[in-house]
């Protein structure tokens, strides 16, 4: 045999033994021509379905080290292929569904620039959210939807108040456990929101057996996927899960339009994102989302936190985006990111610093005919900024405040770590006149009389709303919740 056939045999059969995924049960024989071919003989022969993919580059790598020493440095072993994209949701399935084509198709073309500049920001947030989401037991590819929810932007704020990478309202997040009040919103923490997703999403997973139905009841509402389940319960009966969706969206229009598409979205996504230079987009990721942390006391300046680091005050904003007042809250201890690396010897540092830097307010009072606007000048801040740190100061009807009332000065550095967002308490889903809609989390030991009673509304109504048959609740379980007008519940409560 020539030795570029005998490179050939070697060759290929270190390829079998890459796809078969195992070695020889045997030892190793001595290196020698007929005890090689014994061996690749045996490698041949192992069963594709042996199951020990963790054997295959020690095979591997034997075989080549015992054809060098049979036919010398000339042998290399063979290139590998490409590995083809895996994804952990089913997008195979459905990847030729005329709307998961049409969402690839504006993904790759009129909304290309939007999208690569999404996938370049997911870069910072998918790794946490792929690593969160496995500790949970849940498929990874369900990072997409907070980037079709937000493109990855923690500060993402819709129309309806909706709040983050995964678009939370206020009520719906504190079911989950996050923060939301006047100092801190946690939706716009990308830690701590997807903690809140995925025990949101893993509760409607729960509740309908998908999770393109739990995307579904994600952007639409637990009520209105489970009410249009019964609905079309002809068309979807005897269907996956996953198919189940689909069946229900094709069946009418029970579904909105934004959620009928949701899932398909969700898909082109995937599609798009695992494999970007196969539709001929250039992405470059941004690094990912990395810090250490440190401990403050309450009310400590954002600015102040930098200086003690080492780092910009667009570092700390950055890397603590749900602290919204440039200040930690007051009257407690804070867990603050900073940057990688920048936490040793933070404590000393901090110390060190002027006591006008460490000095989130100055405390002063109101001199007779002062009003907010004056204040603010003799402040050196906004009106709007002054008010963020004195919401209980009320002025009269001709704006004079009351003499001698307490008001605290903000430091212009305190102010420029601040962001100028609306109050993340109030929802504006609905009509403050007619009542308002939104999601509530079931919280164990609750009924739906208890629930009923605290949004002002009725068990019929609630049980009608949600699609139930019966009224038994189970903790975790997303109830879509009418309440009635503020006016209206204090009435109730007051009869």
């Amino acid at each position: 045999m020539q030795v570029k056939a005998k490179i050939a045999v070697v060759t290929m059969a270190v390829l079998v033994t890459a796809c078969h995924g195992s070695k020889p049960d045997t030892a190793p024989k001595p290196a020698t021509a007929e005890s090689s071919k014994d061996t690749l003989t045996s490698v041949a022969n192992i069963p594709l379905d042996s199951g020990k993919p963790d054997t295959v580059h020690v095979a591997q790598r034997d075989l080549t080290h015992e054809a060098v020493k049979i036919f010398g440095d000339s042998v290399a072993t063979a290139p590998a292929a490409a590995a083809e994209p895996t994804w952990d949701i089913d997008v195979r399935s459905f990847e030729t569904h005329d709307r998961v084509v049409y969402f690839v198709g504006r993904f790759t073309g009129p909304s290309s620039d939007r999208f690569v500049q999404e996938l370049a920001r997911g870069g910072r947030y998918e790794p946490i959210i792929r690593r969160k989401l496995h500790a949970a037991g849940m498929p990874e590819d369900m990072t997409y939807l907070a980037l079709i929810e937000s493109g990855y932007n923690p500060h993402a704020y819709s129309s309806a108040a909706a709040v983050g990478l995964w678009q939370f309202m206020a009520s719906t997040a504190r079911g989950t456990g996050l923060r939301v009040d006047w100092w801190i919103d946690e939706r716009r923490d990308p830690v701590r929101s997807t903690d809140g997703a995925i025990k949101f999403l893993g509760w409607l997973k729960d509740q309908f057996g998908s999770y393109y139905l739990a995307a579904a009841a994600y952007n639409g509402g637990a009520g209105r996927v489970s009410r249009g389940l019964k609905r079309y319960a002809d068309e979807v009966e005897g269907e996956s899960g996953d198919s189940a969706f689909f069946s229900m969206a094709a069946a009418g229009n029970y579904l909105r339009a934004e959620t009928r598409d949701y899932v398909p979205k969700l898909i082109a996504a995937a599609l798009v994102a695992k494999e970007p230079g196969k539709y001929g987009l250039k992405v470059s990721y941004l690094p990912e989302f990395a810090y250490d942390t440190v401990t403050v006391g309450g009310a400590t300046p954002l600015s102040a936190i930098a200086k003690a680091s080492s780092a910009s005050l667009a570092d700390i904003q950055d890397l603590n985006p749900e602290v919204l007042r440039g200040i930690t809250p007051p009257d407690q201890r804070f867990v603050v990111r900073v940057p990688k690396g920048h936490a040793d010897g933070f404590d000393s540092a901090y110390e060190q610093l002027a006591s006008s830097d460490r000095a989130a307010f100055t405390r002063s009072s109101v001199k007779k005919g002062e009003t907010m606007s004056s204040i603010a000048q003799r402040a050196g801040v906004s009106v709007r900024s002054l008010t963020w740190y004195n919401r209980g100061l009320k002025a009269t009807k001709r704006g004079r405040l009351p003499i001698g009332e307490a008001v605290l000065l903000p430091s212009s550095a305190v102010v420029a770590g601040a962001l100028d967002i609306p109050d993340p308490s109030v929802e504006k889903w609905g009509s403050s006149k007619r009542g308002s809609t939104t999601t509530h989390v079931v919280q164990k030991g609750e009924t739906l009389g208890r629930i009923a009673v605290r949004y002002g509304t009725t068990v019929t109504g609630l049980m009608r709303l949600n699609g139930m048959s019966g009224s038994r609740l189970v903790p975790g379980q997303v109830l879509l919740v009418k309440s009635a007008p503020r006016s209206a519940r204090k009435k109730s409560k007051a009869a």
